[in-house]
C-alpha cells in the first residue's frame, strides 16, 4: 500500500534528492568516532580544562537552527542532552564553497537530521558552553517532521500532549521530551540496584520458559497460542513461580528472574497485558524473613534510583525507609468496613459484599470474595509501604498454612500508594496438600472462574522429590517503577505499551 505523504514529507524527500545530486550521501557508512558527549562538555569544560576540549568530535540530532547571516547557531541532542553549535560560514566553506554552505545549512538541512561535528569548545558572550564547528558531516537525513517543542532557559516544554502519539510513537516522544528519557534511565538504575542487592547476597539470576503447557503460578486468565511442530496448545506465562520452585527442588538455594509475563485481562492506569515481575525464592527462609529483606531491598533501591528514600507521586510523598507497617488482612477489612469477616463462610461473605455494595458473581469462591472486599474497600487507604499479612487459605493455593493461626496462611502483600507492589509466601512444600489445593482450584474452574489455577502435575512430581522450606516473593516492576519515577500511569513506564491496531 502506497503511503500518503503530507506536504512536509514531500519537501524533505525533495531535499533528499538534491543532496544526492550534490554528491552528498544522506545515509553514509555508520562509523563516526565520538570523543565527547554533550553532558560531559557542558559539565566539565572550564577555562582551566579548555586544553582538553580543543579537538571535540560529537554527533547528535539537530533540534533548532538560528540563521545569523554569516554564521548559524544550532542545537544538537545526543543521548546525554543538548548543546549549542556555532557554525561560521567562512570557516566551514571557504571561497566558492559558500554556496555549499547556503545549500546545506540554509536549505537542505532540517530539524531532526543527525549530524557529526568536529571542533572545539568555548563559552559564548552570553555564558553558554558551545562547540565552535570546524567540520560537519550529515549522518542521517530525517524524512519525517519532528513534533514542535519550545525551549526556555534550558528547559524543554513538550508541546506534544496527545497520548495516542506519545505511546504509539514513543521514539518521537523520546526525542522531543528529555523528561521521558530520564524516566527510563531511572528505571534502569532501579533494576540494576535490585540486581546488585540480590547478587551481593549470593542469589543466582536464571531464565525460565515463556511458553508453557500449563499457565501456573498465579490466578489469572492466560493468552493461548499453538505450537505447530508439537501440534499442541501453549500458554504465554502468567508467572514463573512454579519453574523457580523446581530449581529450588534441584538444589539452588536462592534464585531470581525478571520475568516478562502476560495476562489476558483488563487494561487501565496500573495494568498492561504484558508486564515484568521480579520473583525470587530462598530456601530455608520464611515470610517473616522475606518482609525484612523486602524492606532492606526497597530502601536501598530507592536510594540508588533517586539519592533519597522518598519519592513524590501525584503530590503525595512516599517514604521507602524501613521498617514498614504490618497488619492482617482481616484486621484491615474490619478497620475500613467495620465488619469482622474472620469467621464467615461463603454465604456470609456474599452477604457482606451485598452490604458493602460490592458486585460479585456465582463463580467466585471464598478467596475471591475476600479479595473483592479488600480491593474495593481497603487497599486504597494504604499509601505508605504496608505489609498486609496472614491471608485465608482459600486466597492462597501455593502458600504454607500459618504455624499458629487456624485457617490462615503465611502470606503478605506489600501495598504502596493504594496498590499491590509485591506478593510473598512461606511456600507450600507438602505435595499432598498442594494437590488438594490444586483440586479446589479445579472446582472453581468448573464453576466458571476463568482465573482459577490449573493443576500442574509435573510440579507436584517435583515437590514429591522434596522442596526445602522456602520463602518466595514477586514484585510488580512497572508498579515499583511508577512509584520511584513519580508516574501515575503504567503506560509512562513502558517504552511501548499495548495499544489497539493503528487505523
Amino acid at each position: 500500500m502506497q503511503a500518503i505523504l503530507n506536504e512536509q514529507e514531500i519537501i524533505r524527500r525533495e531535499k533528499l534528492k538534491e543532496l544526492l545530486e550534490l554528491g552528498i550521501n544522506p545515509f553514509p557508512a555508520p562509523l563516526f568516532e565520538i570523543t565527547h558527549s554533550a553532558k560531559q562538555i557542558k559539565e566539565q569544560y572550564t577555562e582551566e580544562t579548555k586544553e582538553l576540549y580543543k579537538a571535540i568530535s560529537i554527533a547528535g540530532r539537530i533540534m533548532s537552527v538560528r540563521d545569523m547571516g554569516k554564521a548559524n547557531f544550532a542545537v544538537i541532542q545526543d543521548s546525554t542532552g543538548r548543546i549549542q553549535l556555532y557554525i561560521k560560514r567562512d570557516e566551514i566553506c571557504p571561497g566558492e564553497d559558500k554556496t555549499m554552505f547556503d545549500l546545506v545549512w540554509k536549505k537542505l538541512l532540517d530539524i531532526g537530521d543527525i549530524i557529526g561535528v568536529k571542533g572545539y569548545a568555548f563559552i559564548t558572550k552570553t555564558g553558554e558552553t558551545s562547540i565552535h564547528v570546524e567540520q560537519f558531516t550529515l549522518l542521517t537525513k530525517s524524512l519525517h517532521p519532528m513534533p514542535v517543542t519550545k525551549e526556555k532557559d534550558g528547559e524543554v516544554f513538550d508541546a506534544v500532549t496527545d497520548l495516542e502519539f506519545k505511546y504509539r510513537q514513543r521514539y518521537a516522544d523520546l526525542i522531543v521530551n528529555p523528561a521521558v528519557r530520564d524516566t527510563f534511565v531511572k528505571i534502569t538504575r532501579m533494576k540494576n540496584a535490585i540486581r546488585t542487592f540480590l547478587n551481593d547476597r549470593g542469589a543466582l539470576e536464571v531464565d525460565t520458559p515463556v511458553l508453557q503447557s500449563i499457565p501456573g503460578g498465579a490466578i489469572a486468565k492466560p493468552f493461548i497460542t499453538h505450537h505447530n511442530a508439537l501440534d499442541m496448545p501453549l500458554y504465554l506465562r502468567i508467572a514463573n513461580e512454579l519453574y523457580l520452585k523446581r530449581l529450588i527442588v534441584g538444589g539452588f538455594e536462592w534464585v531470581y528472574e525478571f520475568s516478562r509475563n502476560f495476562r489476558n485481562e483488563g487494561m487501565d492506569r496500573t495494568h498492561n497485558p504484558e508486564f515484568t515481575i521480579l520473583e525470587f525464592y530462598v530456601a530455608y527462609k520464611d515470610y517473616l524473613w522475606m518482609m525484612e529483606t523486602t524492606e532492606q531491598m526497597l530502601e536501598q533501591t530507592a536510594l540508588a534510583t533517586n539519592d533519597t528514600t522518598t519519592t513524590v507521586v501525584d503530590g503525595v510523598t512516599i517514604d521507602f525507609k524501613a521498617p514498614y507497617k504490618r497488619i492482617s488482612i482481616y484486621d484491615a477489612i474490619k478497620e475500613h468496613t467495620g465488619i469482622d469477616i474472620s469467621g464467615m463462610d461463603e454465604e456470609g461473605l456474599r452477604g457482606a459484599c451485598k452490604q458493602l455494595r460490592i458486585d460479585v458473581d456465582p463463580s467466585m469462591g471464598k478467596g475471591k470474595l475476600i479479595d473483592e472486599i479488600f480491593g474495593g474497600k481497603c487497599e486504597k487507604h494504604y499509601i505508605q509501604p504496608t505489609f498486609i499479612i496472614d491471608y485465608p487459605v482459600e486466597m492462597s493455593p501455593l502458600t504454607k498454612k500459618h504455624r499458629t493461626k487456624e485457617g490462615l496462611v503465611e502470606r503478605f502483600e506489600l501495598i504502596i500508594n493504594g496498590k499491590e507492589i509485591a506478593n510473598a509466601y512461606s511456600e507450600l512444600n507438602d505435595p499432598i496438600e498442594q494437590r488438594e489445593r490444586f483440586e479446589e482450584q479445579a472446582k472453581l474452574m468448573e464453576r466458571g472462574d476463568e482465573e482459577a489455577m490449573y493443576i500442574d502435575y509435573d510440579f507436584l512430581r517435583a515437590l514429591e522429590y522434596g522442596m526445602p522450606p522456602t520463602a518466595g516473593i514477586g514484585f510488580g516492576i512497572e508498579r515499583l517503577a511508577m512509584l520511584l519515577t513519580g508516574q501515575v500511569s503504567i503506560q509512562d513506564v513502558l517504552f511501548f505499551p499495548q495499544m489497539r491496531a493503528e487505523k
